[in-house]
This record gives structure tokens, sequence and C-alpha cells, in this order.
């Protein structure tokens, strides 16, 4: 079973899968994200490393459990062959209503079916107002 696009990569497919994954995250659905990577998939997201669909459900339960109203925007870097960077910038507040913004970098790798089996992920947080806020769509 395949995940299209799948590898090699043109600028178009890269752009959808970049795309995919925004529209997946921002559902803040821990299932449905984690379907997009290999039964095997590596992770270093900050300072955790792991490794598999299990261990990424529950990365992203307790993620969205403590980052509320959760907003993504990821945009294309670049790619090559079997593997794209994004940038992307988040926003969401704590359990004491403080607002965060997250800038960060992500590379990821594709097996041929398009799962992805490697996800590298530098992200830096600062405080904002709530009337600072980019993104504020519903889901």
């Amino acid at each position: 079973m395949t995940r299209p696009p799948v590898p090699p990569f043109d600028e178009e497919s890269a752009r959808k899968k970049v795309k995919a994954a925004e529209d997946a995250w921002n559902t803040r659905d821990a299932e449905k994200v984690a379907q997009a990577y290999t039964e095997d998939s590596e992770w270093r997201n900050r300072d955790e490393f792991f490794k598999g669909r299990e261990e990424i459900v529950a990365f992203l339960k307790r993620k969205w459990e403590r980052e509320l109203d959760y907003r993504l925007m990821k945009e294309l870097w670049c790619y090559q062959n079997n593997r794209i960077s994004v940038r992307f910038e988040y926003e969401s507040r704590d359990a004491n209503g403080q607002w965060w913004r997250s800038h960060g970098n992500e590379h990821w790798e594709f097996d041929d079916e398009g799962y992805m089996r490697r996800r590298d992920a530098s992200i830096n947080d600062y405080e904002i107002d709530e009337s600072e806020r980019k993104y504020r769509w519903e889901r």
C-alpha cells in the first residue's frame, strides 16, 4: 500500500506532501497523524528520541494535552529524491492561558511507498500575547 505522493519528489509532489502533513497535524488526532509514518519510524523532537508508531502516538497525545488550541503552518524549504525539509511555526497556549509561538525546522526521509521513516525536528519557543497570534482558524 502506498501513501502518495511517493518519492522521488518534484516541487509539486513535495508541496503536496507538506500540505498533507500540515492538514493532518492541525487535526490534533494522534492516531491519524501516526499513519503517515513507517511502523519503525525514527524521530528526534527537540531533546526526545523515539521509534515506532506507538511511541509517536504517545508523544503526540502528550504534546496536545499541554499545547492547547494548537495551530500549525508548514512551508516547504527544500527537497531531493526521498527527502523534504520544512520550516514551520505554530502557536498554542498552556494550561495557565499563556500563548506561545514555536519556530523550527524538520527534515523528513521517506520510504519508497511514501511513508516517513525518519523525522528530525529542531524547535524554539517564546511567549507571545494573545493579541500577537497569527494563526486563528478553527478546526
